[in-house]
């Protein structure tokens, strides 16, 4: 018997060999799929190698038919020329201004507002949240008129408020703020309230810091949006002191004749901000809008002290020979240690999580 066995067991450099070849035929498999994904990124990323070839090039070299795509000689000096033809800093500051404003303000209202629609209960909850949602379906030149008519009313045209104040709700951030905190476990509100918890201390101390990844989607693209903005500062600003960059760079293009050149230059030195942030954060980002929220998998909370594999539903405890889960020594009730199975649970306690 043991020879057959022997016989019909395969040796190692065999094993390996079919590993190998098993390797190459999957990746065989996805060479189409690469070469999609390969000139789509090259299709996403060309414009904005055009534009910095551009920013270096003259208007007649722009313009010139078929497109010139290198210059002959690089017209550096483009760059400097963007402050002497704008304000270039007066109107960096605006952005920057209107930009912390609109994003700290919607992170606050957007995390209220999603934990109010995805954990309270009130009356008229399902109907104000479809009015919200609504909101996601107007566009947004709708109401264009009545948003100029209020902040002429209350004297702040050419002013960054007047920029800023309409932007400061997003049904769009209440939205994925509301998804996030609903794939959260019910778990971590009781053993907030079981710790003496009240609902503000249990949303900002325990929830809030759960829903970091939805909290970095928000963050980015509210950036973003208020970055790009150009419409509705183009309606309440007229004078370059007041205007975002948004909006200087568009006063290059004139009626007649338009300074493409500077145009590309200031336009690269504006999103050189927006991508420095990105590339900084890009993980957090992807977190945040890949998952609606934080899914707990593995592990368990503590429940008022205790490991919830130590307690039922009621809430009474339960003799057990070891805790399954904590990784960080909570002791059960009938004294056994916990064993470091599991890494990344989440430890409520005191009205806090600690990783």
């Amino acid at each position: 018997m043991s020879e057959v066995s022997t016989g019909s067991e395969l040796s190692a450099v065999e094993v390996a060999a079919l590993a190998k070849r098993g390797d190459t035929v999957s990746q065989r498999r996805f060479v189409g799929v690469h070469i999609l994904l390969l000139l789509g990124g090259v299709l996403m990323v060309f414009p904005f190698v055009y534009q910095i070839l551009m920013s270096l090039s003259t208007n007649m070299e722009i313009q010139s038919v078929p497109p010139k795509f290198i210059p002959d000689r690089w017209q550096f000096h483009n760059y400097t020329e963007v402050f002497t033809r704008l304000p270039f800093l007066k109107q960096f500051g605006v952005s920057v201004t209107i930009t912390v404003l609109r994003t700290v303000v919607q992170l606050i209202l957007c995390s209220m507002g999603g934990y109010a629609f995805a954990r309270m209960k009130f009356g008229g909850k399902s109907v104000l949240f479809g009015f919200v949602l609504a909101i996601l379906m107007v566009p947004g030149q709708s109401y264009l008129i009545g948003q100029y008519e209020i902040i002429r009313e209350l004297g702040l045209l050419e002013t960054p408020w007047g920029i800023v104040l309409p932007g400061f709700f997003s049904a769009f951030g209440v939205f994925l703020m509301r998804q996030s905190f609903m794939s959260l476990p019910a778990e971590l509100e009781e053993a907030a309230r079981l710790d003496g918890c009240n609902p503000w201390q249990t949303f900002w101390r325990v929830m809030v810091p759960v829903v970091k990844p939805g909290l970095f989607a928000v963050m980015i693209t509210t950036v973003l949006w208020s970055w790009n903005d150009l419409l509705w500062p183009l309606i309440v600003t007229t004078r370059e002191q007041s205007m975002p960059l948004s909006v200087g760079i568009a006063t290059l293009a004139g009626q007649h004749s338009s300074e493409f050149a500077l145009m590309m230059a200031a336009s690269v030195m504006a999103m050189a901000p927006i991508f420095l942030l990105f590339f900084s954060m890009q993980r957090k980002v992807i977190e945040g809008l890949a998952s609606s929220g934080l899914k707990v998998e593995r592990g368990s909370l503590v429940v008022g002290g205790f490991c919830r594999h130590c307690q039922d539903v009621s809430g009474e405890v339960v003799r057990a020979s070891r805790c399954g889960s904590c990784g960080d020594g909570w002791p059960c009730p009938d004294g056994a240690q916990a064993r470091p199975l599991f890494r990344n649970v989440l430890h409520v306690r005191y009205g806090g999580v600690a990783d």
